[in-house]
């Protein structure tokens, strides 16, 4: 039976001519004259008006059959973050018995405000499906996006980014072997024998103990236990060491439980949504998510350097099993652009704890996002500051 086979390729050259030529070499002489199945690029915007024709022209030179891609404002490579400088990173994938297939959607917002889209993706078999994909943070609503393909399709999970790297419409660029897209999403199904393992990494640990939601409206938390939220959140502040308290001071976070069966929450177990206001007199926390119900479990929540670190080493640990040949495993990196050298001590922090956590490298391709996409407790969703990682090797 073939086996997958994967490479990368990072190039800081400032001169695209140059980058695209060492990406070239470097990925044919891992793959041979194998024609990838799939292709994904993240290049910054130092190589300007090179990224106009840069998909049409790696899917011609590596002979691609589907190519993604976006800009980024900082790339991620198999052992190194680069954020600053020209950069251009390259995944390619040879998937024998697995279809690629390829989808660009654009969002149209009606009189009524009411958003519908131009397609969905097409998934045959659900239970070997998998979506990566690739939004335009200024003309997509992902959020709505999501909300529909959770609908849609139950149990497919999604993995990606918002391009990033630009400060407004137009100026975060998304393209595949046909060229530039304007606006909307791209992305693929993987459907098959390769499947696309997603992780996703919230950075956040639970503090105090979990409530149960007896009172909210829209994204307001009232009650929690039967005692006004502010009041928990007060009293829970109150009984946390000094350091825990600096740090639900400065970033406080409340985890929503999705999983209603559970009495006793472990990592990943919780949506992470940041705390957006208090209102003292009636006692409401707002959160930045609408999903909020009656009798659902929640649980505040800290996010600091440390745990960031420890959560995606544990995660990655625990969702890649073990790893007989590197180059049959591939990896997409989508990392917020919060994280980095913004929030950590060491450079290629991410990276760096992926590759901990697989107990060695692999290929491996992405960028520092806008937003990051990934499932969590089995239903898609948007996060930020997170790391989302699509793990692709031969499903067992």
């Amino acid at each position: 039976m073939p086996q997958p086979r994967f490479a990368s390729s990072l190039s800081r050259l400032p001169e695209a001519d140059d980058a695209i030529a060492a990406i070239v070499a470097e990925i044919r002489g891992s793959l041979g004259e194998a024609r990838p199945d799939l292709v994904a690029v993240f290049v910054s915007h130092h190589h300007g008006p090179a990224i106009e024709e840069l998909g049409p022209r790696l899917a011609r030179e590596l002979h691609a059959k589907v190519l993604i891609g976006c800009t980024g404002e900082s790339i991620i490579g198999a052992a190194h973050e680069i954020e600053r400088g020209a950069a251009l990173s390259v995944l390619a994938a040879v998937m024998p018995d697995t279809t690629v297939r390829p989808f660009a959607i654009q969002a149209e917002r009606g009189d009524d405000e009411e958003v519908t889209f131009t397609s969905m993706p097409h998934v045959r078999i659900a239970a070997e499906a998998s979506l990566v994909m690739l939004a335009d943070p200024f003309s997509f609503p992902v959020h709505e996006f999501l909300q529909r393909l959770n609908t849609d399709l139950p149990g497919v999970p999604a993995v990606g980014g918002l391009a990033s790297g630009g400060q407004g419409p137009g100026q975060n660029l998304l393209f595949t072997h046909a060229g530039l897209v304007e606006g909307g999403t791209i992305g693929v199904v993987v459907e098959g024998d390769v499947e696309v393992r997603a992780i996703v990494s919230q950075g956040c640990r639970p503090i105090g103990k979990p409530f149960v939601v007896t009172g909210c409206k829209d994204n307001f938390v009232l009650k929690l236990s039967g005692k006004p939220a502010y009041q928990i959140l007060m009293e829970t502040l109150q009984n946390l060491p000094t350091a825990d308290q600096k740090l639900l001071q400065r970033g406080p976070f409340l985890g929503l439980a999705l999983d209603p069966t559970k009495s006793s929450f472990e990592r990943g177990d919780f949506l992470a949504r940041g705390i957006v206001g208090l209102d003292k007199e009636s006692g409401a926390v707002a959160v930045a998510d609408e999903g909020l119900r009656n009798g659902m479990t929640v649980q505040f929540l800290v996010r600091d350097a440390a745990s960031a670190g420890e959560d995606l080493v544990q995660l990655v640990r625990d969702r890649a099993g073990s790893i007989d040949d590197p180059a049959a495993t591939g990896a997409l990196v989508f990392s917020c652009n919060g994280r980095g050298s913004r929030m950590f001590q060491r450079p290629d922090h991410d990276i760096g704890c992926i590759r901990a956590g697989l107990e060695t490298e692999v290929p491996a391709a992405g960028f520092f996002a806008l937003g990051e996409i990934g499932p969590v407790g089995g239903k898609n969703f948007l996060h930020g500051f997170t790391a989302s990682v699509a793990l692709l090797r031969r499903r067992k």
